[in-house]
C-alpha cells in the first residue's frame, strides 16, 4: 500500500487560504465542498492530510476535533495542542458545542415550519455505501438522534432551513430531513431532488454556518462563515433568500 505525498506548496497555500481563525489552541477553516475531511482513498489528500501545512519544527501539527461529510462546506475545528483537543473532545461528548447549519431542502417548506426530529438512526452497510436508517428506539444497533430545524425562506420549489444537531449522528441531518419528506437538495443516497427549478445541484446543499463552543482558552468563541457561491446559486433558482440573520 503506497503512502500519501506529502502537500505541495500550493497544497499549503491552499488550506491556509481556508483559515477564519487561528490562535494558539485552535484553528478554524471553511471546508469547500468536495474536500474530505479524513479517510480520503487512495493518494487523494484529505484536509486532515492537510493540515501538516501547520506543523511545527518538531513535527506536530494540528487535528481535526470533528468531521463534516464530504460534499458539506463550511466551518470546522482543529486542535493544535494535545490538551486543547482533550478539552474540546469532551465538550462535543457533553454536547456543549452547538453547530448550526443552512439547508435548501425541497419540495417547500416542512410541516410544521419549525420543529425538531427525535427519532433513532442504525448504520446500514450495502457493498462500499454506508448510510443511516430510522429505526426504532429499542433496536439493538440503534442510535439516539435529535435534530432541530426552522425554515428561514419557502417558495413552491424548496426551502432554506436553519438546522441544529443535538445528537452528532454521522448522516443526521440528512437522514432526518429524508425522513420527514424534506430530503435536501443535491442529496441522491437520501432521495434529495438533483435539479432545482431546471438546474442541475452541483452538490449536497448543506452549509455549516455558525459553531459556537468552550474555547480551550477560558470563554465562549462563535465562528461563522456564508454559504459558498454554489449554494447561493440554487438558493437563487429556487427563489430563497440566504442574507444573514
Amino acid at each position: 500500500m503506497s503512502l500519501k505525498p506529502p502537500p505541495t506548496e500550493a497544497d499549503c497555500a491552499f488550506v491556509r487560504s481556508l483559515v477564519i481563525f487561528e490562535d494558539e489552541h485552535i484553528i478554524a477553516l471553511n471546508k469547500p465542498a468536495g474536500l474530505s475531511s479524513q479517510g480520503a482513498r487512495g493518494a487523494i489528500l484529505s484536509l486532515e492530510d492537510l493540515l501538516a501545512a501547520f506543523a511545527r519544527s518538531n513535527g506536530k501539527r494540528p487535528h481535526l476535533v470533528h468531521r463534516l461529510d464530504r460534499d458539506t462546506s463550511g466551518v470546522i475545528l482543529a486542535a493544535k495542542t494535545k490538551p486543547a483537543a482533550a478539552f474540546l473532545g469532551k465538550r462535543i461528548a457533553e454536547r456543549k458545542v452547538k453547530k448550526s447549519y443552512l439547508a435548501i431542502v425541497a419540495p417547500g417548506a416542512p410541516e410544521p415550519p419549525k420543529g425538531e426530529v427525535a427519532l433513532a438512526l442504525r448504520r446500514v452497510d450495502q457493498g462500499r455505501e454506508v448510510f443511516m436508517s430510522v429505526c426504532p428506539d429499542d433496536h439493538p444497533a440503534a442510535e439516539l438522534a435529535l435534530t432541530r430545524y426552522q425554515t428561514l425562506s419557502a417558495s413552491s420549489l424548496g426551502a432554506l432551513l436553519a438546522v441544529s444537531p443535538h445528537t452528532g449522528r454521522m448522516h443526521q441531518i440528512r437522514a432526518h430531513l429524508s425522513h420527514i419528506g424534506r430530503p435536501i437538495v443535491g442529496d441522491a443516497r437520501y432521495g434529495g431532488a438533483l435539479v432545482l427549478g431546471g438546474t442541475a445541484a452541483p452538490r449536497l446543499m448543506l452549509h455549516a454556518s455558525r459553531l459556537i463552543f468552550p474555547h480551550p482558552g477560558g470563554g465562549e468563541r462563535k465562528l461563522e462563515v456564508d454559504p459558498p457561491e454554489d449554494f447561493a446559486g440554487i438558493a437563487k433558482v429556487a427563489g430563497l433568500d440566504i442574507s444573514p440573520r
